[in-house]
C-alpha cells in the first residue's frame, strides 16, 4: 500500500469547494427513480441520464471531485464509444466505484440488516483499479425503531465496514467508509445522536483492529437529524452544532475528510445543514457532500427522458453542485436559490 498516494487521492476527494457525486443507485434504484418521471429503466436510458450529469462542464470541473459509480456503469460507453470512465477523468473528476452488494436480515435480529459482498471483494477490487476506480464506498444501513438497533448489527456492520476499508487500501484504492443511520423514524435528535455516535466509535474501533490507514480514507456519515416522522424538528442551527459536536467526539483528526449522505434530505435542506457547518469553523477535516438524491432530483425531473431537455437537466445539475460547493466552503445564502429559481 503506498499511502501517500492514497492520501493524495483522499484530499483530492474533498478539495475545498468540491464534494462527490453518488450516482451508484443500483438497478431497482434507480428504476424507483425513473418510475416518478415516466421513464423506462433501461441500460441505454441509464447510460444516458448518467452521461449527461459527466457531461455537464461547469459542475463536473468546478464542483464534482468524484463520481460513485455502480457495477453496470464502470464498464459501460458513453454514446460516441468514449467510456464513461474517460469522461469523468476529462472533467478532472475522479471515477470510484460502489462495491458493496446491498443488504440481508441479520440473522436472530429481527428488523435489522446486514451488508454483504465481502466474498471476492479483492478479486473485484483489482478489476475496478485496472478500469480506472480510484476510491470505492459500502455502505452499512442502521435502523432506529422500537428496541434497535441492537449491539449487534451495530457490531457486525462496523466489522464489515472495516474489513472492506482494509481490503481497498491494499488494492491501492480509498475507502468510503460510509455507517449509514437512517432518519427514517419518528425518533428525535437527541436519539439520532446517540445512536450515530455509537455507530461512529464501534466503526472506528474496527478500522484501528483492521490496520486501516485514517489518511487514505472518507468517512460518509449521516447527519444528527431528527427522524421523518418525528414530531419535533431541529432546526438547521441545531443540526448542524450536534453533527459538528458528534464528529469532533468521534473521528479522529488524521481522516482527510467528511462528505456527508443527504440521506432523503431536500435538496435545499441537505445544503443549508452542510453550509451551517462549515460556518461553524475551526475543524480538523474538510466537511463536503456526497449527495445522490439531493444533486440528482432537480436535473431527472428537467430531463424526463427527452433529448431536447438535456441541455435543461444540465443546468439543473450545475445549479445543485454549485450550491453545495459554495456550502462546502460556508459560503451558501438561500436567496442563490431564489435568484436561480
Amino acid at each position: 500500500m503506498n499511502l501517500a498516494e492514497l492520501n493524495k487521492v483522499a484530499q483530492a476527494m474533498v478539495a475545498p469547494g468540491k464534494g462527490i457525486l453518488a450516482a451508484d443507485e443500483s438497478s431497482g434504484t434507480i428504476k424507483k427513480r425513473f418510475d416518478t418521471i415516466g421513464v423506462e429503466s433501461t441500460e441505454d436510458n441509464r447510460r444516458d441520464y448518467r452521461e449527461l450529469m459527466f457531461r455537464s462542464n461547469d459542475a463536473m470541473k468546478n464542483h464534482i471531485s468524484g463520481v460513485i459509480l455502480y457495477d453496470e456503469t464502470i464498464w459501460q460507453k458513453a454514446r460516441d464509444g468514449t467510456p464513461l470512465v474517460e469522461v469523468i477523468k476529462q472533467s478532472g473528476a475522479i471515477p470510484g466505484i460502489k462495491v458493496d452488494e446491498g443488504t440481508k436480515p441479520l440473522p436472530n435480529c429481527p428488523g435489522e440488516l446486514i451488508t454483504i459482498g465481502l466474498d471476492k471483494l479483492a478479486d473485484r477490487l483489482a478489476k475496478y483499479y485496472e478500469q480506472g476506480a480510484r476510491f470505492a464506498k459500502w455502505r452499512a444501513v442502521i435502523d432506529i425503531g422500537p428496541g434497535i438497533p441492537s449491539f449487534t448489527a451495530i457490531s457486525t456492520n462496523a466489522h464489515a465496514l472495516a474489513r472492506y476499508a482494509a481490503l481497498c487500501q491494499a488494492a491501492q484504492i480509498v475507502p468510503i467508509v460510509e455507517p449509514e443511520v437512517l432518519m427514517d423514524g419518528d425518533h428525535d435528535i437527541d436519539r439520532c445522536a446517540e445512536i450515530t455516535e455509537f455507530m461512529l466509535k464501534e466503526t472506528f474501533q474496527q478500522l484501528y483492529y483492521q490496520r486501516v490507514a485514517l489518511e487514505g480514507m472518507v468517512l460518509k456519515p449521516n447527519m444528527a437529524i431528527s427522524g421523518k416522522k418525528s414530531a419535533k424538528k431541529a432546526s438547521v442551527q441545531e443540526v448542524a452544532e450536534r453533527t459538528v459536536k458528534l464528529l469532533k467526539d468521534c473521528v479522529p483528526g488524521s481522516v482527510p475528510g467528511i462528505a456527508f449522505l443527504s440521506g432523503g434530505q431536500s435538496d435545499e435542506e441537505a445544503t443549508a445543514h452542510l453550509d451551517a457547518m462549515n460556518r461553524i469553523g475551526g475543524l480538523p477535516w474538510k466537511l463536503t457532500f456526497s449527495y445522490g438524491r439531493a444533486l440528482q432530483a432537480a436535473p431527472q425531473k428537467a430531463w424526463a427522458g427527452k433529448t431536447e431537455n438535456v441541455a435543461n437537466a444540465q443546468r439543473a445539475f450545475s445549479h445543485r453542485a454549485r450550491m453545495n460547493g459554495l456550502a462546502s466552503l460556508g459560503q451558501w445564502k438561500a436567496d442563490l436559490e431564489k435568484k436561480a429559481a
